[in-house]
């Protein structure tokens, strides 16, 4: 690994550990505020709506059709979107069958509602962790074509990070009551960022394109639409009264709108 590999490298493990930051954030809360939970869920699913359709989704778009032409390039994007959300409806329906025992032991005050929780902290978890794999991969890649570049990605990361791992960092600590695991799993789930970038230039480097980029993207933008319509609002909706959830997407939108126009990178 030459400089620009190393100092990329040292710049997405910088990113993945802000995923601790969250979790930090989210201790100082009383464990008992239903309405933070409630605006920290709905928020979540705001950042991962906007980023879906106004990120992944154009830029999957823009680099599968340089390669297909607009017409089978847009259609394509399209089937990797609506089959991300297909993949997690399935793997969705694999976990309701096989799991239902992410439980900590010992926690005999909490009641079943704790179950759901815990097993959306970990559906969270594994649709985040998805989605920093090719994150830490594009902030690494950027980064070893101009460092310069990839800072602004970076910083951009970083931010929607902190309440990425609030969405899961929240329902963990919430259902288990350990702060220690609701500290770590995020932690986990921040350095897929730099393990995707290992992976990345390992496994991909050789075939690597712009094309396999467009169709991952696509993927992950169907993911995250999926986990925010599907386990994160209706979440945040049985813990406040569901204008507090509307609310709190909005806002989650609104801070990725300006936090992606702030570091707008193409």
């Amino acid at each position: 690994m030459n400089k620009a590999a190393i100092l990329s490298l040292g710049l997405t493990t910088i990113v993945g550990l802000s995923m601790g930051v969250g979790s930090l954030l989210s201790f100082f809360i009383k464990e008992t505020n239903k309405r933070f939970l409630a605006i920290a869920l709905s928020f979540s699913a705001g950042i991962m709506i906007y980023v879906s359709f106004m990120a992944m989704l154009p830029e999957s778009m823009e680099l599968i059709e340089s390669y297909f032409g607009d017409r089978r390039g847009h259609l394509i994007a399209l089937m990797g979107f609506f089959g991300g959300m297909l993949i997690t409806a399935a793997v969705e329906k694999l976990v309701h069958k096989f799991g239902g025992h992410y439980h900590g032991h010992g926690n005999h005050h909490h009641g079943p509602n704790d179950e759901h929780l815990s097993k959306l902290g970990i559906m969270s978890a594994v649709a985040i962790a998805i989605h920093n794999l090719p994150e830490g991969l594009a902030i690494f890649t950027a980064g070893l074509k101009d460092i310069s570049v990839a800072v602004p990605i970076a910083a951009a990361v970083i931010l929607h990070n902190i309440p990425l791992s609030i969405a899961i960092s929240v329902p963990i600590y919430y259902s288990t009551g350990s702060k220690k695991k609701a500290f770590l799993y995020p932690l986990f789930v921040g350095l897929c960022q730099p393990l995707g970038a290992i992976i990345g230039y390992l496994i991909l480097s050789q075939f690597f394109n712009d094309l396999v980029f467009g169709i991952l993207f696509s993927i992950v933008g169907g993911i995250m639409i999926f986990v925010s319509l599907d386990e994160l609002l209706p979440s945040s909706q049985r813990y406040e009264n569901h204008h507090v959830s509307v609310y709190g997407a909005i806002a989650g939108m609104i801070v990725m709108a300006l936090s992606m126009s702030i570091f707008h990178h193409h």
